[in-house]
């Protein structure tokens, strides 16, 4: 195989590199362009990719839904159909339509934290500008829209595309330019939100223009929750710097999982009788103490929460010791203290496991946005 050692590639005008495979390598769309985590819907944390309903629930990770019209539900969940190189789609299906009246919306959204999105120096005359990547599938045709807002919601931007054929995926790029005014978070709080609208009245605005009235997409778009039976697909979304969309960015899927652990994670008993989740200390009879070192480091000291409450206790010489009330304490971005209470004669002063109790029980922490 032939071996080309080079300090550039130039065009044939010189001074700026050459595209290759139809890009131009950049700082911002080597390894890490997208700000987008979990874009292609391969993480599925909480639900294991059973369908969820109901307003301000996530489905898969990162990815989180609003539902407040009167009369309307959804289902929506990771689904094995997608385009050419992908393997997942997130779907929504509308289970009983309605109308969006006043202040209300069907929307899907991911916040993107400060420490992601602070080198685009949007609030500053350097704003950068921003294209937003996805493939999408309806049964619905026509013109639909999303948003993209900061954190205090007083700037925000709406767009719009169109889906051309119904039940087909299509591939849409949206070029925004960077807000030069407002306050962008660069720290660990949001520092954008970018929304896909699935309805919404009040909450619309026109497309293309920076403004700083609230909305989640642009006016005259299709409301999908007005339609019973309605779907819409979604994967490959891409947030990246510059005017031109790029290949989606396909991280490892261990890469991928630990993005999304730094907001969520889960540990789940899946039979194994000897699930432990870390060392105990039994203070007295009726109290244990153990500390859970986060598999990665969180956004934030989360809070924590278990399947049931006599989902966990502590094993100790010999015999099984179940928790009554079980709660998290004292928590910062790597650890957290769980405290098993209600515990039934309990060895005091001994040391022991603690574990799930029952298959398909669980903890998890939380520091979503």
């Amino acid at each position: 195989m032939s071996q080309i050692n080079t300090n550039a590639i130039l065009d044939a005008s010189g001074g700026t590199t050459t595209s290759i495979n139809g890009y131009t390598p950049t700082a911002s769309n080597m390894a890490g362009r997208n700000r987008i985590i979990n874009g292609d819907m391969r993480i599925d944390q909480r639900n294991a990719g059973a369908s969820v309903t109901g307003n301000s629930v996530y489905s898969v990770d990162r990815f989180y839904q609003v539902n407040n019209v009167v009369g309307c539900t959804y289902s929506v969940q990771q689904d094995s159909s997608a385009p050419q190189g992908f393997t997942n789609s997130l779907k929504v299906t509308i289970t009983a339509a309605a109308s969006p009246v006043g202040n209300t919306q069907v929307s899907f959204r991911q916040y993107i934290e400060g420490f992601n999105t602070a080198d685009l120096n949007w609030g500053t005359a350097n704003a950068k500008t921003v294209t937003l990547s996805f493939w999408v599938k309806s049964s619905l045709t026509g013109t639909f829209g999303g948003a993209i807002s900061n954190n205090a919601f007083d700037r925000l931007y709406a767009y719009e595309y169109t889906i051309n054929s119904a039940n087909t995926w299509e591939y849409k790029t949206v070029t925004i330019a960077g807000d030069t005014t407002g306050t962008w978070e660069t720290g660990n709080s949001a520092g954008m939100r970018v929304y896909f609208g699935l309805g919404a009245t009040n909450y619309s605005k026109a497309a293309g223009v920076w403004g700083s009235a609230f909305a989640v997409q642009s006016t005259g778009s299709v409301d999908l929750c007005a339609t019973n039976g309605a779907t819409w697909q979604i994967t490959g979304v891409q947030l990246e710097a510059g005017s031109v969309a790029t290949p989606f960015e396909h991280r490892q899927y261990g890469q991928e999982l630990a993005l999304c652990q730094r907001y969520y994670q889960r540990t789940k008993r899946t039979g194994d009788a000897t699930t432990c989740i870390g060392n105990g200390h039994i203070y007295n009879s009726l109290t244990a103490y153990s500390v859970y070192n986060f598999k990665q480091t969180m956004r934030s000291a989360p809070t924590g929460n278990a399947s049931a409450s006599s989902d966990l206790g502590i094993l100790s010489a010999g015999a099984n010791y179940v928790s009554s009330s079980t709660h998290f304490q004292a928590a910062n971005e790597d650890q957290i203290e769980i405290v098993l209470s209600g515990l039934s004669g309990a060895p005091t002063g001994n040391g022991g496991w603690v574990r799930l109790q029952t298959n398909n029980s669980w903890i998890d922490f939380s520091a979503e946005l």
